[in-house]
């Protein structure tokens, strides 16, 4: 071992790591360290090992070996950013952040290396930073590598959702030499879905996200690959896989926990992919053991992932994730399945061509509203499904006292994330709060800043800022259980309430909205239908405003309200799980029908390239979209005007 060279160590290690072997390059490594004790490149050898363990989940391991990196040689900074993520991942938040810290304030000389590490070690101090709800600090953060560094497209998304999460208006401020065109150019989807109710803007941006973002894999299968299926199934059960990080101790989690159990087992065969964190709980638990076949490939490469998914034969594979944290889109890239669905983690088109289908209702898909979907439409009565097991009160009452909220006085709130609130929204609620004397509106907390901010905004549209109370983060059935303080719920827009909004009407909260023209503004709509009060959707911002004032005037009627949701809670559409079951288990029969007589579409991502540069120069802070008149003819007019320079096809999407 001493007569091996470096180039030979790294060499070897590398082939038996690239085998498989990442273990035996580890020891190999360390081995070696110890019988070259005063090598100049050993520090390069305790780094190399560190990552090897890291890779193979061996974080204590890890810690070891970058520690020993540094002790050897203090002046280089790779293995500082690698122990700052491996102390973040052991729980150690505070240490993380400071080795990431020692990084960012020891590069004096500027070279594309040292910017390279800098700017690194930013972006994961600004994780650090946003977990700690110290949200302007991680946005500075991120501003200063979009400074260091050309412009990278998960920066400039991290940064606009954090200004989203900080009720920063105007949203979309300059940043290191790139307007506002730019930054939608590379905005994520769900931040566009929280900034404008543009659902062709929203289509444009999430195929820019998947193109740009996903990428296409080097292997991935096409319709005929599976031609050899559509034989088996008349013999068999269809098997269907849902695919999510959330079927946990989340929103998602708790609105899907019941209906795994109702699957009809004669017809369908019931698995899970999970790819979440790691951490037990309840929901977790009660949805495994629901379940035929839990399959956890957290830790599992695409590859591995998709070897398992077509080892157990998956007819339909369901997207529970779509467009957010953690989903594995790239994994869906491979087409692990002959059909893929989108459905009830994204509010919205995945704007992909593997995607084959979206799961709707009426009211959020209206007949008409199809073109801003590139997957094939289909409709359940409700699309939301709700969990009936799911508590509607405490052991003791909540007070309003005990909440900072007033005893005689209308209660509004918004468990709405912040990230919810756009300027036309809060304008109409301080509308409401000003013609209803004595009410409150009751928010959930964000950080001290954010209160801060909305209080200032409160008081500058002439309302007393302490009549904005927020509401701490408690877990679940407290946070079920103080609901019944509330006199009604306020809706956002463009992006309303969706789980929010079934966990209020579940505990007999009314709910007050105005449905948009996109996915994620028409669910709300669909839940308050679907609950029986299809009174409380109103047909304009201005109805909204008025409603909300007559009702804040009126707690008689709000507690008519109130009982009409408790009586027809085990009668309500919204809550008939059972019923969901059966209808989504008869569109997977006609997804399967459809691909077995070859009727299976391809996703029409024509011209959208074009639709996102057009749509980014359109103002979209200055615009409430949602009651535009002339929507579609502010498309044509962007078409004019693009086609006096170059031609646009026609694709009749406008």
């Amino acid at each position: 071992m001493a007569r091996m060279g470096i180039a030979e160590l790294v060499g070897s290690a590398q082939a038996l790591s690239a085998a498989g072997q990442g273990a035996l390059a580890a020891e190999l490594y360390r081995d070696w360290a110890g019988q070259n004790p005063d090598d100049p490149l050993l520090h390069a050898v305790h780094f190399n090992r560190g990552v090897l363990l890291a890779d193979a989940g061996d974080l204590a391991g890890a810690v070891e070996a970058f520690s020993a990196a540094i002790r050897r040689r203090p002046e280089f900074l790779p293995p500082y950013i690698n122990l700052g993520a491996a102390c973040e991942k052991l729980g150690a938040k505070a240490q993380a952040y400071g080795h990431w810290a020692h990084v960012s304030g020891s590069l004096a000389g500027v070279t594309s290396e040292t910017v390279a590490y800098k700017a690194t070690a930013l972006k994961q101090m600004a994780q650090v930073l946003e977990g700690g709800r110290q949200l302007a600090a991680a946005e500075d953060a991120l501003r200063q590598v979009a400074e260091l560094t050309p412009w990278q497209r998960d920066v400039v998304q991290h940064w606009i959702s954090l200004r989203q999460r900080q009720c920063q208006w105007p949203l979309l401020v300059p940043v290191a030499g790139h307007d506002r065109a730019a930054l939608l150019r590379r905005i994520a989807p769900l931040s566009m879905a929280c900034l404008a109710d543009d659902p062709l803007m929203q289509l444009a941006v999430a195929v820019a996200h998947v193109r740009e973002d996903v990428g296409t894999p080097e292997q991935f299968r096409v319709t005929a690959d599976f031609a050899g299926r559509i034989g088996e199934v008349p013999g068999r059960r269809l098997r269907i896989g849902y695919l999510s990080s959330d079927l946990r101790d989340h929103a998602i989690g708790s609105l899907m926990a019941e209906m795994f159990g109702l699957h009809d087992r004669s017809a369908v065969e019931v698995f899970v992919y999970y790819c979440g964190i790691p951490q037990e709980d309840a929901t977790k638990l009660r949805i495994r053991t629901s379940v035929e076949h839990w399959r956890d490939i957290t830790a599992l490469d695409d590859a591995a992932a998709e070897a398992l998914m077509l080892g157990d034969g998956i007819d339909i594979l369901v997207d529970v994730n779509g467009h957010t944290r953690s989903a594995r889109t790239r994994l869906l890239a491979r087409r692990p399945a002959p059909i893929i669905v989108n459905w009830l983690g994204y509010p919205g088109s995945m704007g992909s061509p593997y995607h084959h289908y979206i799961i709707a209702d009426p009211h959020i898909i209206p007949e008409g509203s199809e073109r801003f979907y590139s997957e094939t439409v289909l409709r359940l009565p409700c699309y939301q499904p709700n969990d009936r097991r799911r508590p509607t009160a405490g052991a003791v009452p909540p007070r309003r006292a005990d909440h900072g909220l007033p005893e005689d006085g209308t209660v509004f709130c918004s468990f709405n994330g912040t990230q919810k609130i756009t300027p036309f929204v809060f304008a109409r609620w301080m509308a409401i709060l000003r013609d209803v004397p004595g009410s409150v509106l009751w928010l959930l907390k964000s950080c001290d800043e954010v209160e801060d901010r909305l209080r200032a905004h409160a008081a500058s549209a002439g309302i007393a800022p302490e009549r904005l109370v927020f509401a701490p983060i408690v877990a679940a059935h407290e946070h079920l259980a103080r609901y019944a303080l509330a006199d009604l719920f306020l809706d956002t827009l463009p992006y309303g309430a969706h789980t929010t909004a079934s966990d209020a009407l579940w505990t007999g909260v009314p709910v007050l909205t105005v449905p948009g023209r996109g996915f994620a503004g028409r669910v709300c709509a669909s839940l308050v239908h679907a609950a029986g009060l299809p009174d409380l959707v109103c047909a304009s911002a201005e109805e909204y405003v008025a409603r909300g004032i007559a009702l804040g005037r009126d707690r008689a009627a709000l507690a008519a309200h109130r009982d009409r949701l408790v009586a027809g809670r085990d009668t309500a559409l919204l809550f008939d799980t059972p019923r969901l079951v059966r209808e989504l288990e008869t569109l997977f029969r006609r997804m399967w029908d459809d691909f077995a007589m070859g009727r299976l579409k391809q996703p029409d991502l024509t011209n959208l390239e074009t639709y996102l540069e057009l749509g980014a120069a359109m103002d979209h802070d200055a615009v409430e979209t949602s009651f535009q008149p002339d929507y579609d003819a502010r498309w044509q007019a962007a078409r004019a005007r693009r086609h006096a320079y170059a031609p646009l096809p026609a694709d009749g999407r406008c």
